[in-house]
């Protein structure tokens, strides 16, 4: 004799079958949980239900979400020219995980290698990796020679260009006139280097210009993102137009590299009774001196703002001279002529 069987396990899943009597007897005997109708059942299929998650799993919504968060804010970024100032960039832009390519025209394979970044000897086979954003790390003397030679037919159309020169309106008129109009363009000034920015970059001023950005959300956001490296370090952030900026380098940036580099033609040394001003002005010949003189010809060259400071450097000198000597002229006259001029002679 065949009867209908249901069994009820831990009351979530129910199994019909049609098994004899004497072996259901047999093979359930153990199990609590079960029951034998004398008549067929057909019990309806359950749905299985989570009731709770106990822990969140490694691939849910959020960690995927943070994920292409991440993704979206890196940059592929090729630095041009990887001398000093360049690596001194690298190292904060790989800390920050955005992909750095170098090129330049020493080879710098290996402190490239040091510093996690992928150096290309050959402009060529970096631009066919079509970075988003090429930042110019160039001298101002070498930028117009090396932006001509560079491949830019290899690059995508749109890609952003980046100076970091210490002028502003000749890269910013180089730029427009050489590249396709369908670059953009960002002129900026991180106004620091690898002294004064060793330790921290927070508070130092940032200036740039969004001299050509375009109008689609992903243009724009990737030079939002590309700032933001800057800001995410604490600079401040100055938006200045290219000219604005180089009348007042001239006044401030210029100016300290000529007054240090007079200084140190003077050949000033330590005494045993050095004032806080003195050990100023040593640290600021120290400073400007362990920059290049190309530099400083190029801050001269390049900004036309630069001349007219140079002479009213000049004529300050002579002014002051002057009046150093007039008042040893009255000093004189009195030693001189004082006693007879009291005597109205």
């Amino acid at each position: 004799m065949h009867t209908a069987t249901m069994f009820s396990l831990s009351s979530s899943h129910s199994i019909t079958t049609t098994t004899p009597k004497s072996l259901l007897r047999l093979r359930f005997c153990r199990h609590r949980h079960y029951h034998l109708p004398l008549t067929p059942k057909v019990t309806p299929p359950h749905r299985l239900v989570i009731r709770a998650v106990v822990a969140a799993q490694p691939f849910d919504d959020e960690s995927k979400i943070s994920d292409r968060t991440s993704k979206s804010s890196r940059l592929k970024i090729a630095v041009i020219g990887f001398g000093n100032f360049g690596q001194f960039i690298s190292k904060t832009l790989v800390r920050q995980g955005h992909e750095v390519l170098a090129h330049s025209r020493s080879d710098h394979s290996e402190s490239a290698s040091t510093l996690g970044v992928r150096f290309f000897r050959d402009p060529n086979d970096l631009c066919e990796e079509h970075p988003e954003v090429i930042l110019l790390c160039t001298s101002i003397m070498s930028t117009e020679r090396v932006l001509r030679s560079f491949p830019l037919q290899r690059l995508k159309r749109s890609t952003l260009f980046v100076d970091v020169l210490s002028v502003k309106e000749f890269p910013r008129n180089l730029l427009t006139q050489l590249l396709p109009p369908d670059f953009d363009i960002l002129c900026t000034h991180p106004m620091f280097g690898p002294e004064s920015g060793k330790d921290s970059w927070k508070g130092l001023p940032f200036v740039y210009d969004k001299v050509r950005v375009g109008n689609e959300e992903a243009r724009v956001s990737r030079c939002d993102r590309f700032l933001n490296i800057f800001a995410n370090e604490g600079c401040r952030m100055v938006e200045m137009s290219c000219a604005e900026h180089d009348r007042h380098a001239a006044e401030s940036q210029f100016i300290t590299h000529t007054v240090g580099r007079v200084l140190e033609k003077l050949n000033l040394e330590k005494t045993p009774i050095n004032t806080k001003g003195y050990e100023t002005l040593l640290d600021l010949v120290e400073n400007t001196g362990s920059d290049s003189f190309e530099l400083y010809y190029g801050l001269f060259l390049y900004n036309k703002n630069s001349m007219e400071q140079l002479e009213r450097l000049d004529l300050a000198f002579e002014s002051l001279k002057k009046e150093l000597f007039g008042h040893l002229h009255d000093v004189v006259r009195k030693q001189l002529f004082g006693s007879s001029e009291g005597m109205g002679v």
